[in-house]
């Protein structure tokens, strides 16, 4: 069966691969080695001694630090990225809308807070809410951290949702003004759902952005799950080990996230049959070689019959 897509690069041969084999042992090694030397300096340190470590047995620890600031963590970044979803699609649309007034606001309000850095919305936004009193002041960091997220993501969101847009096929636009459809009712209906679906790896990936940039809330008093984690260990002595079990508990959350990214671009590459997200993807029959478009098989229903075929 000849393959459907060029490969990327040669197959390699018997020298290549007793080479690669080589150096794939060679790295583990000094991997290994690297790894051995770090816990032999925390041993030395009195790092890995037990009593540091029954801290996470516990149960105060859990629910008086790390389970309460892993929640605000969460909770400002699901309300701050559902908000950036809003707002980005507001200004990404607006940035293609056919009134020059809308796009210059939207485009200066995107490019401003795109620019700014995330710590610096949120020190801003904590400094104008305690001045004007918008919030209580047990509230206060909340609200500044997930207003740094949202206005930042959001600008994010809306570039990528707008670039998403142009890169559709302009025929799709001139085909719909050409059955009577007005600019809202293409972008409603044909343009911004290729976008969402083009588009939706991405976006999900800027949630894991801003579950990380949470993280910064600590500089402002932000109770979030680092600041917890720096708690636990200020208060049992156990700095290193409350930190590496919070490191432990956001990789495991971002890498959820990130398979999350992966499942989804599967279902989309698959084709638009694919609506159940947990369905089994189709793939190819092994071909032999690396292709581009592994996961690129067309799906049919099972009872599916190719005509094509019946001369056959």
């Amino acid at each position: 069966m000849s393959a459907r897509a060029t490969v990327l690069y040669d197959t390699p041969g018997p020298k290549a691969i007793r080479v690669n084999r080589i150096l794939t042992g060679i790295v583990a090694v000094a991997l290994i080695a690297l790894l051995a030397w770090i816990l032999w300096a925390l041993g030395d340190k009195g790092q890995l001694e037990a009593d540091k470590w029954n801290i996470f047995i516990k149960g105060n620890s859990w629910t008086t630090y790390i389970l309460p600031g892993l929640w605000a963590t969460v909770k400002a970044a699901v309300l701050s990225i559902i908000l950036a979803l809003v707002i980005g699609a507001l200004l990404g649309i607006g940035r293609l809308s056919t009134h020059r007034w809308v796009r210059w606001i939207c485009g200066i309000i995107v490019e401003i807070f795109r620019s700014i850095p995330v710590l610096v919305l949120m020190l801003f936004a904590y400094t104008v809410f305690g001045e004007w009193g918008l919030f209580p002041s047990s509230q206060l960091g909340f609200a500044a951290v997930v207003f740094g997220l949202t206005m930042y993501n959001g600008s994010v969101i809306a570039e990528t949702l707008r670039s998403g847009i142009e890169s559709l096929p302009k025929g799709q636009s001139e085909a719909a003004y050409s059955l009577g459809l007005t600019w809202g009712q293409t972008m409603r209906k044909i343009l911004l759902p290729q976008a969402v679906a083009a588009m939706m790896p991405a976006i999900i990936s800027q949630m894991v952005i801003a579950l990380k940039d949470s993280a910064l809330g600590y500089m402002i008093g932000f109770v979030e799950v680092v600041r917890s984690g720096r708690q636990l260990g200020e208060y049992y002595g156990a700095m290193l080990p409350s930190l590496l079990v919070v490191a432990a508990i956001m990789i495991i959350i971002n890498f959820g996230l990130t398979k999350l990214a992966e499942r989804i671009e599967q279902q989309l590459r698959a084709g638009r049959a694919r609506r159940n997200p947990v369905a089994k993807v189709p793939h190819h029959r092994d071909q032999g070689v690396e292709t581009k478009d592994e996961a690129l098989a067309d799906w049919h229903d099972p009872a599916h019959k190719d005509l094509r075929n019946t001369s056959e």
